[in-house]
Protein backbone atom coordinates (compact mmCIF):
# COMPACT_ATOMS: atom_id res chain seq x y z
CA UNK A 1 0.00 0.00 0.00
CA UNK A 2 0.93 3.40 -0.77
CA UNK A 3 1.23 4.81 3.28
CA UNK A 4 3.70 1.63 3.40
CA UNK A 5 5.91 3.00 0.93
CA UNK A 6 5.62 6.45 2.63
CA UNK A 7 6.45 5.12 6.20
CA UNK A 8 9.19 3.49 4.84
CA UNK A 9 10.83 6.28 3.16
CA UNK A 10 9.88 9.12 6.26
CA UNK A 11 11.66 6.69 8.68
CA UNK A 12 14.93 6.47 6.99
CA UNK A 13 14.75 4.01 3.94
CA UNK A 14 16.09 5.78 0.42
CA UNK A 15 14.20 3.51 -1.92
CA UNK A 16 11.31 1.13 -1.33
CA UNK A 17 10.77 -2.04 -3.82
CA UNK A 18 7.36 -4.02 -4.10
CA UNK A 19 6.87 -7.37 -4.62
CA UNK A 20 7.58 -8.95 -7.67
CA UNK A 21 10.20 -6.75 -8.48
CA UNK A 22 12.52 -7.41 -11.25
CA UNK A 23 16.36 -8.07 -10.84
CA UNK A 24 17.39 -6.13 -13.54
CA UNK A 25 15.70 -3.26 -11.99
CA UNK A 26 16.84 -4.18 -8.64
CA UNK A 27 20.58 -4.09 -9.78
CA UNK A 28 20.38 -0.62 -11.42
CA UNK A 29 18.79 1.02 -8.24
CA UNK A 30 21.56 -1.19 -6.54
CA UNK A 31 24.54 0.45 -8.93
CA UNK A 32 22.88 3.54 -8.74
CA UNK A 33 23.34 4.15 -5.36
CA UNK A 34 26.77 3.02 -5.36
CA UNK A 35 27.79 5.57 -7.73
CA UNK A 36 26.28 8.49 -5.45
CA UNK A 37 28.30 7.04 -2.79
CA UNK A 38 31.27 6.55 -4.69
CA UNK A 39 31.16 10.51 -5.08
CA UNK A 40 30.93 11.42 -1.70
CA UNK A 41 34.47 12.88 -0.29
CA UNK A 42 35.10 11.83 3.24
CA UNK A 43 37.16 14.16 5.09
CA UNK A 44 40.08 12.20 6.54
CA UNK A 45 41.14 15.14 8.37
CA UNK A 46 40.36 16.36 11.42
CA UNK A 47 41.26 19.67 13.57
CA UNK A 48 40.74 19.38 17.54
CA UNK A 49 41.95 22.23 19.36
CA UNK A 50 46.05 22.25 18.82
CA UNK A 51 45.89 18.66 17.38
CA UNK A 52 45.55 17.90 13.85
CA UNK A 53 44.92 14.01 12.85
CA UNK A 54 45.19 13.78 8.91
CA UNK A 55 44.12 9.77 8.53
CA UNK A 56 45.28 10.09 4.57
CA UNK A 57 48.50 11.23 5.06
CA UNK A 58 49.35 9.56 7.90
CA UNK A 59 50.11 12.90 9.94
CA UNK A 60 49.78 13.66 13.56
CA UNK A 61 50.39 16.49 15.57
CA UNK A 62 49.99 18.19 18.63
CA UNK A 63 51.04 22.01 18.95
CA UNK A 64 52.90 21.77 15.73
CA UNK A 65 55.21 18.27 17.19
CA UNK A 66 54.90 15.35 14.94
CA UNK A 67 53.04 12.08 16.95
CA UNK A 68 54.36 8.99 15.81
CA UNK A 69 51.22 6.58 16.15
CA UNK A 70 51.59 3.06 15.78
CA UNK A 71 48.96 1.60 13.31
CA UNK A 72 46.90 -0.32 15.71
CA UNK A 73 46.54 3.50 17.56
CA UNK A 74 45.67 5.41 14.49
CA UNK A 75 42.58 2.11 13.91
CA UNK A 76 41.78 3.04 17.29
CA UNK A 77 41.82 6.85 17.26
CA UNK A 78 40.14 6.63 13.71
CA UNK A 79 37.38 4.36 15.25
CA UNK A 80 37.29 6.57 18.36
CA UNK A 81 36.55 10.26 16.54
CA UNK A 82 34.20 8.52 13.83
CA UNK A 83 32.12 7.09 16.70
CA UNK A 84 32.23 10.73 19.19
CA UNK A 85 29.86 10.58 21.92
CA UNK A 86 28.81 7.10 21.63
CA UNK A 87 30.13 4.63 24.00
CA UNK A 88 32.09 1.62 21.91
CA UNK A 89 32.33 -1.79 24.18
CA UNK A 90 35.70 -3.28 24.71
CA UNK A 91 34.63 -6.15 22.66
CA UNK A 92 33.56 -3.97 19.63
CA UNK A 93 36.64 -1.83 19.90
CA UNK A 94 38.70 -5.38 19.68
CA UNK A 95 37.00 -6.94 16.54
CA UNK A 96 37.67 -3.49 14.56
CA UNK A 97 41.30 -2.48 15.76
CA UNK A 98 42.07 -6.06 15.44
CA UNK A 99 40.01 -7.28 12.43
CA UNK A 100 42.28 -9.01 10.40
CA UNK A 101 41.68 -11.79 12.91
CA UNK A 102 45.19 -13.24 11.98
CA UNK A 103 45.87 -13.54 16.04
CA UNK A 104 44.32 -14.03 19.19
CA UNK A 105 44.29 -10.07 21.27
CA UNK A 106 43.01 -10.08 24.39
CA UNK A 107 40.69 -7.28 26.14
CA UNK A 108 43.99 -6.34 28.26
CA UNK A 109 45.85 -5.49 24.98
CA UNK A 110 42.72 -2.86 24.33
CA UNK A 111 43.68 -1.52 27.24
CA UNK A 112 47.79 -0.94 26.72
CA UNK A 113 46.58 0.47 23.27
CA UNK A 114 44.31 3.30 25.18
CA UNK A 115 46.34 4.22 27.65
CA UNK A 116 49.39 4.72 25.05
CA UNK A 117 47.02 6.63 22.78
CA UNK A 118 46.19 8.83 25.80
CA UNK A 119 49.72 9.11 26.47
CA UNK A 120 50.35 10.90 23.19
CA UNK A 121 47.29 12.99 22.58
CA UNK A 122 46.14 13.85 26.44
CA UNK A 123 47.15 16.88 28.41
CA UNK A 124 46.70 14.76 31.43
CA UNK A 125 46.46 11.06 30.56
CA UNK A 126 45.11 10.53 34.32
CA UNK A 127 42.57 12.41 33.89
CA UNK A 128 41.65 12.60 30.13
CA UNK A 129 40.23 15.30 27.98
CA UNK A 130 38.92 13.64 24.96
CA UNK A 131 39.28 9.31 25.46
CA UNK A 132 36.80 8.66 28.34
CA UNK A 133 36.60 5.41 30.20
CA UNK A 134 32.91 4.45 30.72
CA UNK A 135 32.92 1.48 33.81
CA UNK A 136 31.58 -1.63 32.75
CA UNK A 137 30.83 -0.23 29.05
CA UNK A 138 33.98 0.78 27.12
CA UNK A 139 35.33 3.74 25.88
CA UNK A 140 34.30 6.98 24.32
CA UNK A 141 35.92 10.40 22.52
CA UNK A 142 33.73 13.33 23.97
CA UNK A 143 36.39 16.43 23.82
CA UNK A 144 36.87 18.69 20.49
CA UNK A 145 34.14 19.96 20.35
CA UNK A 146 35.23 21.89 17.13
CA UNK A 147 35.39 19.30 14.76
CA UNK A 148 37.12 20.96 11.71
Amino acid sequence: MEIDIVTGLEIGGDDYIIKPFSLIVLRARVRAILRRVRDIKFDNKITIGNMVFNFDAMAFTKNGKVLVLSKTEQKLLKILLNNKGSILSRSHLVDKVWSDGSEYVDENTLTVSVSRLRNKIEENPNSPKYIKTIYGMGYMWVGGESFE
